[in-house]
C-alpha cells in the first residue's frame, strides 16, 4: 500500500483527531473526519489554516512554541524519533473550548516533511455548560462560570525555581472538583497541596519533581479532602511539562475525579480477597475431609480387610485335602483381599499421604518415587535442607501443587525427564518443577476447563505466594512457586470485617 493510500484510510477511520501539518509553514494540509467533527468545521475551512490558530487565544503562542521546538529538535537530530506530547485547549467554531492531549511527530509523507498531530479529547462537557460567545478567551478565568458541573478540571500549574507554585489557568470545574473557587486557588495556590491527604503528599511531590527533572508526562493519583462536602475524593492528574525561559516548569493538563472508579476498584479487590479467603477455607475443609476419609480407609477398612485375610487363612487350613477346587477358591479370595488392601492403602495415600505429617521434604521424596513408578519418567528431587518447618497449610499447598504439576506432565507434556527442587531463604520457601516437555502455553492457562492450573495458582495466592510459568518447549519448562514464611496474606490497603 502506498503512503497516500494508508494515510487516507487512517484519516477516514480513526476516532482520534489527526492533523497533517506542513513541516515548514506549520499550516494544516489535511485533517481527519473526527477532527472536523469535533471542531465543527468542514475540511475546506481547515486547509491552509495555521495549526496554532485552532488553540485558545492565550495558548496559541504556546502551541506555536511546541511546533518550533519539534522542528528544532529534528534539525539538530536530537530525539528526532520521539514524539512530543502535551495538553492543549482547542476552540470549536461556535467558540466553545475543549481540552485535548496532543502528540506531535515529524516524518515524511510522499517525501514531503510533515508533522503528524494526533489528539485525544479528554472530556466532552455538556453544551449548556460550555456555550460561550465567539472570541471569549477560555484561559481567562473570570469569564468561565464557576458552577460547571463536571468531574474534571483543566489547569495550568507553574513551579518556580524556589519551589513555589501558581495556577495561571483554572477551568470552571474548580469549585465542583476541589470545593473552592478559582479565585481562592489563584490567591492561595498552596491550598491545593494542603488538600492532599498526608499519606499521599510525598508521592505527589515525588511525581511532580520526577516529571520536572526528566520532562516527561506527569501522571499521579491520590486522595484529597474536600471540606465543602466533608468527603475524601480520589483525583488523577495528567499533564505535560515544558520549561519556561526563567527555568520554571509549567504543566498543562487535566485533573479528574476518579473516586467512583477507585471505589469500584477497591470493591473488586475486596471481593477478590474475600474470594481468596473462601477458596482457602474450601481447600482447608477439603484437606480435613481427605484426612478423615484417608484415616477411616486406612484404619477401619484396612483393619477389616486384614481381619478377613487372617480368618481366610485359618479357614484355608481346615479345608478337606480331597477338595482341591476349594483350596483354589480360597487362594483366589486371598489374592483378592491382598489387592483390595493394596488399593485401600493407595487410595488413602492419594487422598492424603500420612508421610506428609513427617514433613514436606519427605512427602516430596515420596511423591517423586510414586511419579516414577506410575509414569516411568525419570524424576529427581533436590532440597537445600533436610527438613523445613512449615505450617500445615503451607506444606499441604506445596505438596498439592507438586502433585498437580506432575499429573499434568505425565498426561500432556511428553517429557523424558523431570526434576523437583526445594529451596529456602530467610523470607520464603521456593518449589520448582522442571521438565523438558511441551510446556504450558498462555492459551493452555486460559482454557475454560484448566481447573488444575487455576487451582495451583489459587493455592499459592491463598498463602500470600505466587506461581509463575517459564516455558521453552522441548528444552526447559519450569513451574515456580514462592510462599513466604508468614500467615495468610491479605492486602493491607483493604479493611476486612473482624471475625467473631
Amino acid at each position: 500500500m502506498r503512503d497516500s493510500q494508508w494515510l487516507t484510510a487512517l484519516l477516514q477511520t480513526s476516532f482520534d483527531e489527526i492533523y497533517i501539518i506542513d513541516g515548514q509553514t506549520s499550516r494544516i494540509i489535511h485533517a481527519s473526519e473526527s477532527a472536523c467533527a469535533n471542531l465543527q468545521r468542514p475540511f475546506d475551512e481547515l486547509r491552509g489554516l495555521p495549526f496554532a490558530a485552532l488553540a485558545a487565544s492565550s495558548a496559541e503562542t504556546q502551541l506555536e512554541r511546541r511546533l518550533r521546538s519539534l522542528n528544532r529538535r529534528t534539525q539538530n537530530k536530537e530525539k528526532s524519533n520521539e514524539p512530543l506530547s502535551f495538553s492543549a485547549v482547542l476552540v470549536r467554531k461556535n467558540g466553545t473550548a475543549y481540552p485535548i492531549l496532543l502528540r506531535l511527530q515529524k516524518c515524511e509523507v510522499n517525501q514531503i516533511p510533515v508533522i503528524i498531530a494526533v489528539g485525544q479529547p479528554q472530556a466532552s462537557p455538556k453544551k449548556e455548560d460550555t456555550d460561550e460567545p465567539s472570541g471569549v478567551n477560555p484561559f481567562k478565568t473570570a469569564d468561565m462560570p464557576s458552577d460547571i458541573n463536571t468531574p474534571w478540571l483543566v489547569y495550568q500549574i507553574i513551579r518556580k525555581n524556589d519551589g513555589s507554585i501558581s495556577f495561571p489557568y483554572l477551568s470552571g470545574g474548580c469549585e465542583n472538583l476541589l470545593g473552592i473557587t478559582q479565585e481562592q486557588l489563584h490567591a492561595n495556590p498552596d491550598l491545593f497541596v494542603s488538600f492532599i491527604l498526608p499519606q499521599d503528599r510525598d508521592s505527589y511531590i515525588e511525581s511532580m519533581t520526577d516529571s520536572a527533572i526528566y520532562m516527561k508526562s506527569w501522571n499521579w493519583e491520590g486522595r484529597i479532602w474536600v471540606d465543602s462536602v466533608k468527603e475524601i475524593r480520589w483525583i488523577n492528574l495528567l499533564a505535560a511539562p515544558h520549561q519556561l525561559d526563567d527555568g520554571s516548569v509549567q504543566w498543562e493538563g487535566i485533573m479528574t475525579n476518579i473516586t467512583q472508579s477507585k471505589h469500584e476498584e477497591m470493591e473488586i479487590k475486596l471481593s477478590r480477597t474475600r474470594l481468596a479467603e473462601l477458596s482457602a477455607h474450601v481447600e482447608e475443609v477439603k484437606e480435613q475431609e481427605r484426612t478423615q476419609i484417608s484415616r477411616e480407609i486406612h484404619d477401619d477398612l484396612g483393619g477389616n480387610l486384614t481381619a478377613i485375610k487372617m480368618a481366610l487363612a485359618l479357614l484355608a487350613k481346615r479345608l478337606p485335602k480331597n477338595r482341591p477346587e476349594l483350596s483354589e477358591k480360597a487362594e483366589y479370595v486371598d489374592q483378592l483381599v491382598d489387592r483390595t488392601i493394596e488399593a485401600a492403602h493407595r487410595i488413602a495415600s492419594n487422598m492424603r499421604p500420612s508421610i506428609l505429617d513427617i514433613g514436606i521434604v519427605a512427602a516430596l521424596e515420596w511423591q517423586t518415587d510414586e511419579f516414577m513408578r506410575q509414569s516411568g519418567i525419570p524424576c529427581t528431587f533436590e532440597s537445600t535442607i533436610s527438613e523445613i518447618q512449615l505450617q500445615p497449610a503451607q506444606s499441604t499447598a506445596l505438596f498439592r501443587i507438586a502433585q498437580e504439576a506432575l499429573t499434568n506432565i505425565a498426561r500432556h507434556a511428553e517429557a523424558s525427564k523431570v526434576s523437583i527442587q526445594l529451596t529456602t531463604s530467610k523470607a520464603h520457601v521456593q518449589l520448582r518443577i522442571i521438565d523438558n516437555g511441551k510446556g504450558i502455553t498462555v492459551a493452555d492457562r486460559m482454557k475454560p476447563q484448566s481447573f488444575g492450573i487455576r487451582g495451583m495458582i489459587e493455592r499459592a495466592h491463598s498463602l500470600g505466594g505466587k506461581l509463575s510459568f517459564d516455558s521453552t518447549p522441548k528444552k526447559r519448562n519450569a513451574i515456580t512457586v514462592v510462599i513466604p514464611f508468614t500467615d495468610m496474606f491479605f492486602d493491607s490497603e483493604i479493611s476486612l470485617p473482624v471475625k467473631n
